[in-house]
């Protein structure tokens, strides 16, 4: 770190993908500081962020590398099977009969992950609480809150001016403050994007029966519908809805949001009650035109924001993570400036095609599987049915979903740097 330097590195955003690069890079010895408009106290407050997040195993590699797992286990649900169902009504994947089922089961890859599951499910304030914790305890300074409102990008050095006129210098500027990233229009990245028109609703539901660590995955006319095993036997409901139906089901009263789930889940559901509030966040895909320019790398939804129907933004987010770190870390050992435009480009390099293929794919899936067109429901029917006799293709997609297919960063082999 140069004398007029800051830090190493600026993250601007300080939720789970900017504390976890925080966190790498300082495990290899190197100087973050984190700005969020958001101090970690609000972050981990119930009533912030109402999602629950199902964490690829091999993302789940790299927090037990950089010492966070142990703040996470005691809160943490494998998944140890995944059943998708399509139709009109919610119950097959609870046991109906149906031709077009697609089941996903965890011992079918014990030998290739080393007996990890599926995945994880963990509350997301759980994961910013064991964050802000390890962060707190590896001494790394966040300024918060703080808000980013101008970036220059020199020769040697990003400056960063914020919102109490503080200006920050390091070779390096992170973006991973969100879909309005300021990192990223100030180092003129253009983005591209559409809204879905959909709203997806959350809630925590405690269920009579235990749900064995099977996350059900129903696709029906209007959007998929959610039920993710968390700990406790309870269980995170997701499911789309226009934008009008969601907001109106986020204000709703109790009673009023506990009979909708009635009325439109049946007996699907048994006997269920709501815990906490009913959150609703609106669907969009946007994507970054590149993911870096001189002294400047993007993160998480400043990236890359696609829609939940698969659980894989948020992994999206770590696994990008995982490269940058190794992409400075490795750079600096070598005495690189590990901001300029050709270190930063084999970060841009190593995400940019598994970025591109996962988004287009959680696209074009949202189309296939959010419309009624009969042609269409047996077309994806009989390819659901297809995969589910296949073997080896099964096998393949969960690994794909693990993160455990590709060139994989260190970290997410659970390697330190």
């Amino acid at each position: 770190m140069g004398e007029t330097h800051d830090a190493d590195v600026i993250i601007a955003g300080a939720g789970i993908a900017g504390a976890t690069l925080a966190l790498a890079l300082a495990q290899a010895g190197l100087k973050p500081i984190l700005v969020d408009p958001a101090p970690f106290e609000t972050q981990t407050a119930p009533a912030f962020d109402g999602r629950a997040s199902a964490v690829a195993y091999a993302a789940y590699r790299q927090w037990r590398a950089i010492g966070v797992a142990a703040l996470l286990d005691p809160h943490v649900q494998r998944i140890e099977q995944i059943l998708v169902t399509d139709g009109r009504a919610p119950g097959a994947a609870a046991g109906a009969a149906t031709p077009f089922l697609l089941r996903f089961d965890a011992a079918e890859i014990a030998d290739r992950s080393d007996g990890e599951p599926l995945g994880y499910m963990l509350e997301n304030r759980h994961i910013r609480a064991g964050l802000a914790e390890a962060v707190t305890g590896a001494g790394i300074e966040v300024l918060a809150p703080a808000r980013v409102t101008h970036a220059e990008f020199g020769p040697r050095a990003a400056a960063i001016t914020l919102d109490d006129g503080r200006v920050l210098r390091a070779p390096l500027a992170v973006g991973a403050e969100g879909r309005g990233s300021v990192i990223r229009e100030q180092a003129g990245i253009g983005a591209i994007g559409w809204d879905y028109r959909q709203t997806g609703v959350v809630a925590t539901v405690r269920l009579a029966r235990g749900h064995q660590g099977v996350a059900h995955e129903y696709f029906l006319p209007s959007g998929p519908f959610a039920i993710l095993p968390l700990s406790g036997d309870r269980v995170s409901l997701v499911w789309t809805e226009s934008a009008r139906r969601g907001e109106a089901l986020r204000s709703a009263r109790p009673e009023v949001f506990h009979a909708h789930l009635r009325r439109r889940f049946g007996d699907f559901l048994g006997e269920a009650t709501v815990e906490g509030p009913v959150f609703a966040y609106p669907l969009s895909l946007q994507l970054a035109e590149r993911l870096a320019a001189p002294r400047a790398a993007l993160l998480g939804d400043a990236a890359h924001a696609v829609h939940p129907i698969a659980g894989q933004g948020l992994n999206l987010g770590l696994k990008a993570a995982a490269a940058l770190a190794q992409t400075i870390v490795e750079a600096a050992r070598l005495g690189e400036d590990f901001g300029s435009e050709v270190v930063l480009e084999r970060y841009a390099v190593w995400r940019r095609f598994d970025t591109a293929t996962l988004s287009a794919g959680m696209d074009a899936f949202v189309r296939l599987f959010s419309n009624d067109s009969p042609l269409l429901r047996l077309g994806r029917g009989l390819g659901m049915s297809a995969v589910n006799r296949i073997g080896p293709a099964r096998r393949f997609f969960m690994q794909e979903a693990g993160g455990g297919v590709g060139d994989l960063p260190r970290l997410l082999k659970g390697e330190a740097l």
